[in-house]
């Protein structure tokens, strides 16, 4: 099995999976009786800062972004605006200059891993540039909360996530009394022992938040992001952010930059054990592909306001040809070559253009792993004895089966249409034909 005979075989799942998409609004916790909450205004996948009200009025105001490396900033955009910034400023080109080299030292929302990425607020107002940077200036710029997007503001700024698309984790209203009803998650859900939790929050007018009530809505999966995932993998800390595909992205990221790691040990381990050549250079290959990979998750992640954390890998001992090859069967023939499909899924789908054409590379790439899998696969049982080759198909038939349970649990509405990644029914199909084809054959 080598790598054009597997995109043989994908390209026959992909036909065989040619259903419409179901386009899904939540995650399963669709529970909520949201009778009067509306979502909150977004632009772009990001809050939106329209709507406002604020105790003094100003030009124009933008909620920025500010991704940071260390001690040095990397990029600074703007995820929303309203009004017209320096409308009324002496010296428009300046005004626009002192906004554009605003550097607050602090943030109203801020998450770090090793890379940081920091919300606040800017406005103009004449020729005054402000940062409002702190849960404190937003709510002195704010004054009384009496608008839906400004109570969304403060529970941003108080650490919580509005989804724009899923009303079940994003939706606000306002009481009788003049506060505001919201529903907002925090956490993250990639890997085991994550979890993203729900909460009902209460904003008053002057701007108190209150957690009403909170409910685990989503445990972490494994299979969150393409990638073979070396041994020794910690699990990752939570990524917090608003938009869906800055999630996904910061996830995929994450496994991306693991891999490296598990290609490079994956090379040391066919050395010790005999390999030909070919074998360990295509493993020493797949590692830099996956540096480039992590290079492009990485910027689509920062692209929808998300920071990959940095993957934690434990040193351990080389392991023995049947321990390698019980991993190469899990990872590589069913985990990396499902990944793999769903990548030419996501090329083919996905309706944004920049993920379309990030895909499109990857997927090629991927589909060169899923064939170094097997031709590792084919060189290790030949060495096998009988007894070890049925503990392997055994092992496969359970990987296979725990990645169906995984891909039963429903998608974002935004990660189907944006990302391309396939509907529950969808990925079924594509599973059905490789299950078929590939994983019973063998």
């Amino acid at each position: 099995m080598d790598s054009p005979s597997v995109y043989r075989l994908f390209l026959k799942a992909l036909r065989a999976s040619l259903v419409p998409p179901l386009v899904l609004t939540g995650c399963g916790e669709g529970d909520l009786d949201l009778t009067g909450y509306a979502s909150p205004s977004c632009e772009g996948g990001g809050l939106a800062v329209s709507g406002l009200s604020p105790a003094a009025p100003v030009d124009g105001v933008q909620l920025r972004i500010s991704t940071v490396i260390g001690e040095d900033a990397e990029m600074d955009r703007e995820v929303s605006s309203s009004g017209t910034v320096c409308a009324t400023a002496s010296n428009p080109p300046v005004c626009q200059a002192a906004l554009e080299n605003l550097a607050p030292q602090s943030s109203f929302h801020r998450v770090c891993a090793d890379i940081c990425s920091a919300y606040y607020l800017a406005t103009t107002r004449g020729d005054d540039v402000t940062a409002h940077a702190t849960l404190e200036a937003l709510k002195g710029f704010l004054g009384t909360v009496d608008t839906a997007q400004e109570a969304v503001l403060i529970a941003f700024a108080e650490g919580y996530n509005l989804d724009c698309d899923n009303p079940q984790r994003g939706a606000v209203r306002l009481n009788a009394d003049g506060g505001f009803s919201l529903v907002a998650t925090r956490g993250f859900a990639c890997g085991k022992g994550t979890e993203v939790t729900r909460f009902e929050l209460e904003v008053s007018s002057s701007g108190q938040l209150k957690e009403v009530s909170s409910k685990v809505v989503e445990r972490g999966r494994d299979n969150c992001a393409i990638g073979r995932r070396p041994v020794g993998l910690r699990t990752a800390e939570a990524v917090d952010c608003t938009d869906a595909l800055g999630r996904h992205f910061a996830a995929a990221a994450h496994l991306e930059a693991a891999s490296i790691n598990a290609f490079l040990r994956l090379r040391e381990e066919l050395a010790l054990h005999g390999a030909d050549a070919v074998l360990q250079d295509a493993a020493l290959r797949s590692a830099w592909e996956e540096v480039q990979h992590t290079d492009v998750s990485t910027r689509l992640a920062r692209r929808f306001g998300a920071s990959p954390p940095p993957p934690g890998v434990e040193a351990l001992p080389l392991r023995s040809l049947f321990e390698v090859a019980l991993d190469n069967v899990v990872e590589g023939c069913v985990r990396e070559t499902f990944g793999a499909l769903v990548a030419h899924h996501q090329a083919a789908n996905a309706r944004d253009e920049g993920i379309r054409q990030a895909m499109t590379q990857i997927a090629a790439d991927e589909t060169r792993h899923a064939g170094l899998s097997w031709a590792i696969d084919r060189w290790i049982q030949a060495q096998l004895p009988d007894a070890e080759r049925a503990r392997l198909r055994e092992a496969r038939a359970q990987a296979v089966a725990a990645l169906r349970e995984e891909i039963a649990h429903p998608q974002e509405a935004v990660l189907i249409e944006e990302a391309g990644l396939p509907a529950p029914e969808v990925a079924s199909a594509m599973m059905d034909s490789l299950d078929r084809d590939l994983w019973a054959c063998r």
